[in-house]
């Protein structure tokens, strides 16, 4: 059993004083090694600093363009309805499997025909969708992307 004076914590050790002369152990040139940009006070590398040459600055290509921070609309197929019937939203999406998420713009896009008279509640719909929902009995209702509730929202929601 190690005693309490002779154990090794080296979160409590101090930092070593360097450049305080050839006794204190760490004098003269005090770890930086002799002469050369490295020794030199107030001289600091950037960390993309190659020499002098450009390096890996100048391989990487520049980022040109536009890149769109917008989430693109999930597609659902207008054949893939013809199984729900009655109201179809973004969670009755989401219980089939059509869609990743509920809480993100879903699109229905032609594809086959639709028999089934559905109600499609979504974000947008192609206008060649919405005339074959018309043709089978229903109707197409442009809502808004539902927000996801936040935990503090739902549980106040259980207490009502």
């Amino acid at each position: 059993m190690t005693k309490y004076n002779e154990l090794q914590v080296a979160a409590n050790r101090t930092r070593k004083r360097v450049g305080r002369g050839i006794g204190a152990g760490g004098g003269k040139t005090a770890g930086r090694g002799t002469k050369g940009q490295n020794s030199r006070t107030g001289k600091k590398l950037h960390a993309m600093f190659q020499g002098g040459q450009n390096g890996i600055r100048s391989a990487v290509p520049k980022a040109r363009g536009f890149k769109s921070l917008r989430t693109p609309a999930q597609v659902v197929y207008l054949d893939r309805l013809e199984g729900l019937k009655g109201t179809v939203d973004n969670m009755k999406l989401y219980e089939a499997g059509l869609i990743a998420t509920p809480f993100h713009t879903v699109k229905v896009i032609l594809r086959g025909e639709l028999t089934a008279k559905v109600v499609l509640k979504t974000q947008g719909a192609s206008k060649s969708v919405i005339a074959a929902i018309t043709k089978a009995g229903g109707s197409f209702e442009k809502v808004e992307t539902p927000l996801q509730q936040t935990a503090k929202a739902a549980e106040e929601a259980d207490k009502k």
